[in-house]
């Protein structure tokens, strides 16, 4: 099968880099993948579960927060807030960012506290999704 060059970015770290196969990432539309020669294109990453194949292995997945994917003359960059393999993730501390942010969107505090209590939220219960996915 033909490969490309991935690179997936985190804000602390280089999370992967190297040939891939195939990626499937969450959009705004669900799961979108990504093949070899895939034209040109630069899409909003949304939380949830970024999925890819090395050549001669398994697939591999990652629990990702908000970013963006830019694909160009077969590279491909994915830069993302978080990026977690499932067996990194602590359910329990991810349980304890939902409840706090689910108690800030209660408040009514101000609109970018509640925006940003809305995306805590969302990557913790795509952690804790991820995370029992594994557990299965």
């Amino acid at each position: 099968m033909s490969t490309f060059q991935l690179s997936i970015l985190a804000s602390d770290r280089l999370f992967y880099e190297g040939p891939c196969e195939s990626l499937i990432l969450p959009i705004s539309e669900g799961s979108y993948g990504i093949l070899a020669n895939h034209s040109n294109m630069i899409a909003a990453v949304y939380p949830g579960k970024l999925s890819w194949k090395v050549p001669g292995e398994e697939f591999q997945i990652a629990a990702v927060s908000d970013g963006m994917v830019k694909v160009e003359n077969n590279e491909v960059l994915v830069l993302v807030d978080t990026a977690e393999h499932p067996e990194e993730i602590d359910v329990n501390n991810a349980r304890r960012v939902a409840d706090a942010a689910r108690e800030v969107m209660l408040q009514k505090r101000q609109i970018w506290e509640y925006r940003s209590a809305q995306a805590q939220l969302a990557r913790a219960l795509n952690r804790m999704k991820i995370r029992n996915d594994l557990d299965r």
